[in-house]
């Protein structure tokens, strides 16, 4: 363990210098966050209470739904509180912490997402046998082990930046702590590090990327024998899914694949991936499944009546 360890905290530049940009940007994304906690807990409360959402595809819907909310909290309620501050500081244990949690549940997104591509694929390809591969057992070790992945994901993560020696400078040109930032600030040669980091990160989403693009792939050609209404209907349920996918995917590959660099258009591409994909989560479900509309207005007509009582 480097005995170097003179910073006691960082500084962040955050998303502009300017002021009033600042208290648009307040604005903007305390909004956004409220719509990201409400609209992933409205779609954990409408499958765990409804029956007819009672299939895999919806049980990963709701985990993946919880850890949006979990994803989103670790950076953006700091991202909010230090627009309206005139020095954004976090401390180094802050800064640790924020960098495992961040890659902790982006691991587990990560996982989550691949799991729901395979359940695409068994259910579209294998329709007759989908409820003894996906039973119960199956999908809750599947959810655990998303958990137990992203968990050695981060920590790998966190052990590489941990050991290094911070002497100074402490300034962060970015809204939140993250591994390729940190590595600029280290007071030692980080590049061996910095392709550890891209061989854990980078390398890992895209594997888990090819992965879900090879289970669409083989759907597609499965489709070609269904009629148009199945292929409509199955087109329907995978286009939601892939379209959060490459919201995610896209962005962390652009970012974690690049060994020790960083650029200027880093901070408006990780705003896609800790931000908006979290927000569009429940608007691509909710809006593109008819399953779900149905069961949000059959909850809503429950909240109603108790109301009424």
């Amino acid at each position: 363990m480097a005995n170097t360890q003179n910073v006691t905290e960082f500084i962040f530049l955050g998303l502009s210098p300017n002021q009033l940009v600042q208290k648009v940007c307040f604005v903007i994304f305390l909004l956004l966050y409220v719509a990201i906690v409400l609209g992933n807990f409205l779609i954990v409360l409408t499958v765990m209470s409804s029956r007819s959402l009672g299939s895999p595809m919806y049980f990963f819907l709701s985990y993946l739904s919880f850890v949006e909310i979990c994803y989103a909290s670790t950076t953006t309620p700091k991202l909010i509180s230090d627009l309206l501050a005139e020095r954004k500081t976090i401390s180094l244990w802050g800064c640790m912490t924020q960098v495992f949690l961040i890659h902790f549940f982006g691991g587990i997104e990560m996982f989550l997402l691949t799991v729901m591509a395979y359940d695409r694929y068994v259910a579209i390809c294998k329709p007759l046998n989908h409820t003894t591969i996906m039973n119960r057992q199956a999908c809750a070790f599947l959810v655990g082990a998303a958990w137990v992945g992203g968990f050695v994901h981060s920590l790998a993560q966190i052990l590489l930046v941990f050991r290094l020696p911070f002497c100074g400078p402490n300034v962060i040109d970015h809204y939140f702590c993250d591994v390729l930032p940190l590595l600029k600030l280290a007071c030692s040669d980080t590049f061996l590090i910095g392709l550890l980091i891209v061989a854990n990160g980078g390398t890992l989403s895209v594997i888990s990327f090819v992965a879900l693009l090879a289970s669409y792939v083989v759907i597609l050609l499965h489709l070609r024998t269904r009629s148009s209404e199945g292929q409509c209907k199955a087109l329907s349920t995978c286009g939601s899914h892939i379209t959060v996918a490459t919201l995610f995917f896209a962005p962390c590959i652009f970012i974690y694949l690049r060994p020790s660099t960083t650029l200027s258009a880093d901070k408006t591409v990780a705003v896609f991936y800790t931000v908006i994909t979290p927000l569009l989560n429940p608007v691509i479900y909710s809006l593109r499944n008819a399953e779900v509309k149905k069961a949000m207005e059959r909850l809503w007509v429950r909240a109603m009546k108790l109301e009424e009582k």
